[in-house]
């Protein structure tokens, strides 16, 4: 069946996690990448602790912190587990600038052919929701996607399958016509465990998990999802 609807990853997605790396660079000459690498994967490492620590399905994770506040104290353990001396300053900028995380350069482009084309667009993240207002307008992206969806109100992190199910409280479609697209491969997998088509954007040139499924689709970029959505740019 055809898709109808395409709903992105935001962070490392749409937004580079790791633009982060330049600010931090400056602030921490020589730390920058290590700094960038380390925040991210502490990151997700918590939402997996929160996620997976006394769930209920009605109210969630009872030690649910939202995602700008794990992403705020995921800085602090790193900076501290880099043994990097920082001022008060140092981490507001870099969470000022987390808050704005640079889009990838042919998202833009990418969105408004799919918006062009009739297809719902959307956002399924991690990010609590005033975070992810903050970065679709820095990106530009206004008016370019129909719903912004956030975990927060089920206190639950991807990969919880309640978190992939919100995407039907938004869009009334069948799984089958709704296309998830991820660069995180964890989450393509996540999202294919619950049922949805997924595509894989995989920049880095990594491997996939070894576990299964695969994607159902992938590519290098975001321009990859036009291929597979058969739409020219």
């Amino acid at each position: 069946m055809p898709f109808k609807a395409v709903v992105f990853d935001a962070y490392g997605t749409l937004f580079d996690v790791y633009s982060v790396q330049h600010l931090a660079e400056q602030l921490f000459p020589g730390k920058g990448a290590a700094l960038a690498l380390a925040w991210r994967d502490k990151q997700i490492e918590y939402t997996r602790l929160i996620t997976q620590s006394d769930p209920d399905p009605t109210k969630g994770s009872r030690f649910y912190q939202s995602f700008w506040d794990l992403t705020r104290l995921s800085l602090h353990y790193c900076l501290d587990r880099l043994q990097l001396d920082r001022t008060q300053g140092q981490a507001q900028a870099l969470m000022g600038q987390y808050a704005k995380l640079s889009p990838f350069p042919e998202n833009l482009e990418v969105l408004r052919s799919i918006k062009r084309h009739g297809l719902t667009t959307a956002i399924l993240s991690n990010g609590s929701p005033q975070m992810l207002d903050t970065a679709v307008h820095s990106a530009g992206m206004v008016g370019l996607l129909d719903h912004v969806i956030s975990v927060d109100g089920i206190r639950l992190f991807k990969t919880a399958p309640q978190a992939y199910a919100l995407v039907q409280e938004s869009i009334a479609l069948p799984l089958e016509n709704i296309l998830f697209v991820s660069s995180n491969a964890w989450d393509a997998l996540g999202a294919n465990w619950f049922g949805l088509r997924t595509h894989w954007v995989n920049r880095q040139g990594l491997p996939f998990e070894a576990l299964e499924p695969r994607p159902d689709f992938g590519g290098a970029d975001l321009r990859s999802v036009l291929q597979t959505l058969k739409l020219k740019e």
